[in-house]
């Protein structure tokens, strides 16, 4: 089982300002084996919480090492969207745009 906190650490490392330019979003992610946390992208900023976010624009819910997976580019989030392993509520499109949001360095 991957360590929910080292992830979001590497997530807010890899964070791109100039692809969060003019957003105003909440991402949610609901991991099933660790602890819940929310980024809150605005205008090239991002700020992490954790728990739940009273009104996420989008809800990822996945374990821990799926989310890693996806996040190094080790596995194909539209893959594990299809299978499962992924699941989006809300504005899922905006889930898209992670990998802009966080490009693997």
């Amino acid at each position: 089982m991957a360590d929910a906190n080292a992830i979001i650490d590497m997530l807010k490392s890899r964070f791109n300002p100039e692809a969060a330019k003019g957003m105003d979003e909440v991402f949610q992610f609901n991991i099933t084996d660790s602890d819940d946390y929310y980024m809150v992208v605005k205008d090239g900023t991002l700020d992490v919480g954790e728990g739940e976010h009273d009104d996420p624009s989008v809800t990822l819910s996945t374990d821990s090492d799926t989310l890693k997976g996806v996040m190094k580019g080790e596995v194909d989030g539209m893959q594990a969207f299809m299978t499962g392993r992924l699941k989006a509520t809300g504005n899922i499109m905006l889930a898209t745009k992670l990998t802009s949001l966080f490009p693997n360095k």
